[in-house]
């Protein structure tokens, strides 16, 4: 509910003088996993929820954009927490970063990165994709 609101009130906002909406979403959005169903298309909702505001401001004049990152494992608590769960933390933080072709986790300073163009005029062009911010992950 809390991405199909933030559009909502966003593009009231926004029709009035254009601009930008950035969704996050996750690589759980593209790619599946045997224990992760509801997190998948809750995911994968996002995604296609972007498209369809992108769409839709796209018609508006001023022009609103949309667009939606999906980031792969990143460090910090949601990671931690996760990883606390197991029975070997760091062994299993050793092998999620194995399992990421740059051979470590990203951050949230990279995904701010990421943010920051996409709502800045330098993306003027660019609405509706989805921007895969992995390591690589899902390039296998």
């Amino acid at each position: 509910d809390g991405t199909f609101l933030g559009c909502k009130h966003a593009l009231a906002l926004l029709k009035r003088r254009g601009g930008s909406i950035v969704n996050v979403s996750s690589v759980a959005g593209l790619i599946g996993g045997h224990n992760f169903a509801a997190y998948n298309a809750s995911k994968g909702g996002v995604r296609l929820l972007t498209k369809s505001v992108a769409l839709h401001g796209a018609r508006l004049e001023p022009k609103v954009r949309c667009n939606s990152i999906h980031p792969a494992f990143l460090e910090g608590p949601m990671v931690d927490s996760i990883l606390a769960q197991t029975e070997f933390p760091e062994g299993a933080r050793s092998r999620l970063a194995r399992d990421i072709p740059l051979g470590r986790f990203g951050t949230a300073a990279e995904v701010a990165d990421l943010c920051v163009y996409l709502l800045s005029d330098e993306s003027r062009f660019v609405t509706g994709p989805e921007f895969v911010i992995d390591g690589g992950l899902t390039a296998r």
